[in-house]
Parts: C-alpha cells; structure tokens; sequence
C-alpha cells in the first residue's frame, strides 16, 4: 500500500512526518509545494495553489491514500484573496477527489470549525448546519463539497484551534510575546477546544486504523465527515493563561505576563471569528474507538518537549 502525504512543511504535515508511525502503514511518500521538506530531505512537489499539476502528480506516484494536509489558512488574509483560497482548499481538493474515484482511493482531508457560523452554544455535531462567516471558512466548506460530489472513498475530519511546537500558530505566539511583554490582551468570548497536532495525528491513524480493518460495507458506512478535536472547551484567553501557567512551571519562562481578558470587538479582525467552535466528538469515539484526551493534558505534552530540547 501507498500513502501520499501532502503539505509535508505545515505543522500538521511535520507532525505526521516526525510521528513516523503512517510511515508504517505503507510506503510513504511525501510531497510540499517546493520539493524541500523541513528537514533537508528532497521530496515530491505537490502545490495545491496550481491544481491543474496534481495529475500528473498522482499519475506518477498512483497513491492508494492520500493524506492531505496541505491548505490555505491565512485567514485573515482570505478575506482579500478568497479566489486563492478556494483554489487551494476547494478547486484543488476536488481533482484530488475526481482522481481517487477514478483510481479507487482514499483521500483523508482535515476541514475546519470555521464552516460553522458560532451561533450555537451545544457542540456542533456532523450533521448540524453550516453557515461560514468568512472566506476561509467558505473555502472549507466548498472543499468539503467537493469531495464529496467526486464521489470517491473519503474520510474529512474537521478539527480546531491547531497548534503544535512547530509553524505558525497562537502557541507559539504568546510564548514568543510572553517573553516580550509585561501585560497581554486577548479574548475571552470566543469558545473552543485548543486541539495540538498530536490529537489529530492519533485520531487520524485510529480512523485509518478502523478503515483498513473494514468490509466494504463498513468502510461505506464511515464515508464523509467527522469531527476531531481535544476534550472540554475554554476561550482564549484561558488557553493564553494555560500557556503561560505551564511555561513557567517547565522554566520556559521566568516572569511571565498579565493575561488581560479582552471581548472580540475590542479586538476587530479582517475576518469574523465564530464566538463557539466547540465540536461533538462523541461519534467519533463510537465509531473509532479513539477518545481525545483532555486538551490541557495535550497542551502538557507539548510543553514537555519544548522543555526538553
């Protein structure tokens, strides 16, 4: 079997690399937007921003999974380039889509909380309403749309508030501005699940895990979206004075900073953030066996290793 593992150089793509344990499903091949993965190694280029390559892309390397990590997640910037967006998370979603129904293979591809409007104040199940308030989100969902009308075997797993040591992410920004600032402002009325990427890479391999072990009948029966977050929920702000709490505790940081709590319009972004983005899990335990651990216990891993490089 042959895994194709797109967006190798984001967090999540690095995350899957350094875990090693897809590798062990099958041969794994992996693929970025230049060629060069994070780690010096020459590798596939794979740029989801030019979807009409992907082909000759997959014809090569004629992939049975496809793990696509790849994606456009500038939200803010979405809101002045949408075309952009949508032709990395939806456009070239759906060629990788109408190829693997083509050639009878899976795509597993990662969606967003921000398909939801945040309007809601239960967990937002799998079947419950979109109603996106950006681009970014809309880009999302029309990528879930897309893969969905190819047809082909598809597991969309939907996850939020992504963090790990590694890349781009509110983690690795408030250490840094911890370490600048004596007071922060961050905002206490936007609700979530602060989910690091070693939740979603052990959520993913227990679902692919269940996949490959199913009939044809079973694997029918998992088709389409779940959700894949850590457990409980918290604003911001609380995730901000869990960082710094844990910072200081492992010596990251000697002072650090006062977490001042802050409403959302005292801090306007170009795009709107849903106010919940709190997402039902439970299916996902019932049907994979994988329940998510509490996201403070994820946070404390992650803290760990920064501790101990």
């Amino acid at each position: 079997m042959k895994i194709l593992l797109l967006g190798a150089n984001g967090q999540l793509g690095r995350s899957f690399v350094g875990d090693g344990r897809l590798a062990r499903l099958g041969s794994l091949v992996t693929a970025c937007r230049d060629g060069q993965r994070f780690d010096g190694t020459s590798v596939e280029t794979a740029d989801l921003a030019a979807p009409d390559t992907l082909v000759d892309v997959l014809d090569r390397i004629r992939p049975d999974i496809v793990v696509n990590t790849a994606a456009y997640t500038a939200v803010d910037r979405a809101e002045q380039e949408e075309e952009l967006a949508t032709l990395v998370n939806a456009d070239a979603v759906g060629v990788l889509g109408r190829w693997a129904k083509r050639h009878g293979a899976l795509i597993v591809h990662f969606s967003t909380d921000y398909v939801f409007g945040g309007s809601s104040s239960v967990p937002y199940r799998t079947t419950d309403a979109t109603g996106p308030l950006g681009a970014y989100g809309r880009s999302k969902l029309a990528g879930e749309r897309a893969l969905a009308s190819s047809e082909a075997d598809h597991l969309v797993l939907r996850t939020a508030w992504v963090y790990s040591e590694h890349g781009h992410n509110f983690l690795r920004t408030m250490l840094r501005l911890g370490s600048e600032r004596d007071t922060l402002s961050v905002v206490s009325d936007q609700h979530g699940a602060p989910t690091s990427t070693d939740v979603i890479v052990e959520g993913t391999l227990a679902v692919l895990g269940t996949w490959l072990a199913a009939d044809d009948a079973g694997r029918s029966s998992m088709r389409g979206i779940h959700h894949l977050v850590a457990g409980g929920t918290t604003t911001w702000h609380g995730f901000a004075e869990a960082i710094f709490a844990a910072a200081r505790e492992r010596g990251l940081l000697m002072c650090t900073p006062e977490v001042r709590a802050i409403d959302t319009t005292q801090f306007p972004t170009p795009a709107k953030r849903p106010a919940w983005s709190v997402l039902d899990t439970s299916e996902l335990t019932r049907r994979f066996g994988y329940r998510p651990p509490a996201w403070q216990d994820a946070l404390a891993t992650v803290m760990d290793r920064l501790a101990a490089r």
